[in-house]
C-alpha cells in the first residue's frame, strides 16, 4: 500500500469538512475513454447523496464531482462511481494510477448499465491483472450494513431476465471494487419522472446504494 497517498486521502476527509462547511467528503463519477457514455444517470448520484446523508448522515457534499481516470485528483476521493453503456478504455498511466487509488484506500463501484461487461472486465484486468471478479456471497457485509438485502442486488430493470449479481475484486482481504451486474442500480437512484419504476423498487435500489457508501467508509 502506498501509505503517502493514503494519509492524503484521510486528509482530505479532515480538509473538505471546513472547506465545505456541514460536508464531510465529495464523492465522484468517473471520466473514462473509450467512447462509452461515462456520464449517463444525471439525476442519480444527487439522489443517492440526499439519500445517504439523511439515512446515514454522512454530511456528503450534494453535488457530485466528474474525475478522470488518469488525474491526481482521484485521490481526493473515498469513493468513486463508474457506469455507462458502451466501450471503456484506460491508458497503461490510467490503469496505474486507478490501482494506486484503490491500493491507497479508495473504492470502486461499477454500475454496469447494460452492455458494459465485456469492457470493464478487460480493463480492469490491466489495473488488477492478478486478480479477477469474484461474485461476492449474500452474507457478505456489503448487503448488510444499514440495509439488509438477504437475496442480494436488487433487480432494477429487465434486460435478458438475468438475476442481478454482486462481483467484486479483492486485494489483501479488502474489496476495492464492487460491480453491480444486471441490475441498473444507478437507474433505481434516477429521479422517479427518468423511469416511471415503483417507488419502492427507487428505495430498495438507494438503500443498497447508500450500504456501498456506508462499506467503502468504514473500510477505509
Amino acid at each position: 500500500m502506498r501509505r503517502t497517498s493514503y494519509l492524503y486521502l484521510l486528509l482530505f476527509l479532515g480538509v473538505t469538512s471546513l472547506t465545505y462547511g456541514q460536508s464531510s467528503f465529495k464523492i465522484a463519477k468517473l471520466k473514462y475513454g473509450g467512447g462509452g457514455d461515462w456520464y449517463a444517470n444525471k439525476t442519480s448520484l444527487p439522489n443517492l447523496i440526499r439519500f445517504a446523508n439523511a439515512q446515514l448522515r454522512m454530511n456528503i457534499s450534494p453535488v457530485e464531482d466528474i474525475v478522470e481516470v488518469g488525474s491526481p485528483e482521484l485521490f481526493s476521493y473515498p469513493f468513486v462511481h463508474m457506469t455507462g453503456h458502451g466501450n471503456v478504455v484506460f491508458t497503461e498511466a490510467e490503469a496505474k494510477n486507478l490501482r494506486n487509488y484503490l491500493l491507497s484506500g479508495g473504492f470502486l463501484h461499477v454500475d454496469d448499465n447494460y452492455g458494459l461487461d465485456p469492457f470493464i472486465r478487460r480493463e480492469m484486468k490491466k489495473v488488477f491483472p492478478e486478480l479477477s471478479f469474484v461474485e461476492l456471497p449474500y452474507s457478505h457485509p456489503i448487503y448488510h450494513q444499514k440495509f439488509k438485502f438477504p437475496n442480494g442486488l436488487p433487480k432494477v430493470h429487465e434486460h435478458e431476465g438475468q438475476t442481478p449479481q454482486g462481483f467484486g475484486l479483492i486485494w489483501q482481504g479488502r474489496l476495492v471494487c464492487f460491480y453491480s451486474y444486471e441490475c441498473d442500480l444507478g437507474n433505481g437512484w434516477e429521479d422517479q419522472s427518468v423511469y416511471n419504476n415503483p417507488e419502492e423498487l427507487r428505495q430498495q435500489a438507494l438503500r443498497m446504494g447508500a450500504n456501498l457508501l456506508d462499506y467503502a467508509m468504514t473500510t477505509l
